[in-house]
């Protein structure tokens, strides 16, 4: 079934994962960017914690389409729309779509999130769950990759966490959940952009790789026009000593 799969969607550098829930497969190419652990967290942590059903879900720098086919296993949600700016990731996630039979609930738009006025009439106002995996180093900081497609994947370009945190609020409705994933170094940007722009944060969870290191991924859920009170969860481990993933982690996967 993979061959049949290759023959009909996958194009020169390419391959296809089985990305562990349900029978849902990826496309991905290496050489640009493949997902990590933080997509799955993500998509887990926004399915868990959402404030009621969610109708329409917005994952924003959607890349080639994981964490929307993540969620179309994990929720009901009727309309799961994935924003790409890079032309050839979202050409990828529209294949992702078409061979995992799902196009009827997800799809995907090629756009920037600094220019959501011209893509985005149609939903604003109108989703019950944002999420969101922004690039991680902020403009003019961290290690550029020669590949563009890994340094627009990793680095702010076009948009910075402020103005993916603007496009958020633009498409939620009130009281909307917005879901995203970053660095703990970024927690204080997160947390004044956030209430400035009537974005109120929650919930807070730390990610470490295990029990002796330090956290290096942020999950923080925002409510629009939420109340001001923010309750720290547990911390997430992601390895045992032993290597394998923990508990906690493997539950994520489900």
């Amino acid at each position: 079934m993979i061959d049949d799969m290759k023959n009909c969607f996958v194009e020169e550098g390419e391959r296809i994962d089985d990305i562990g829930f349900g029978d849902l497969k990826l496309i991905q190419k290496p050489e640009e960017f493949c997902y990590g652990v933080d997509a799955v967290i993500l998509a887990d942590f926004a399915a868990r914690h959402k404030k009621g059903p969610a109708k329409t879900i917005v994952d924003l720098g959607t890349g080639t389409g994981v964490i929307p086919l993540i969620l179309s296993h994990k929720t009901d949600a009727e309309t799961i729309v994935g924003v790409e700016l890079q032309e050839a990731s979202w050409k990828r996630a529209c294949r992702n779509s078409e061979m995992n039979n799902l196009t009827e609930r997800v799809s995907f738009i090629n756009g920037d999130v600094s220019h959501v006025l011209e893509w985005g009439d149609n939903l604003k106002g109108l989703a019950d769950v944002v999420v969101c995996n922004p690039p991680y180093f902020i403009r003019g900081g961290g290690l550029i990759n020669d590949a563009s497609a890994k340094t627009i994947a990793r680095h702010e370009t076009t948009a910075g966490l402020k103005e993916f945190l603007e496009c958020a609020k633009y498409l939620l409705r009130n009281k909307g959940d917005l879901f995203m994933v970053h660095r703990p170094s970024r927690l204080a940007d997160l947390c004044c952009y956030g209430r400035e722009l009537g974005l109120e944060p929650k919930e807070m969870r730390f990610v470490s790789p295990n029990r002796d290191s330090a956290p290096n991924i942020l999950l923080i859920h925002f409510i629009k026009g939420g109340g001001k009170e923010l309750r720290f969860l547990d911390p997430l481990y992601v390895y045992e000593v032993d290597g394998g993933y923990t508990e906690e982690l493997l539950k994520a996967y489900k």
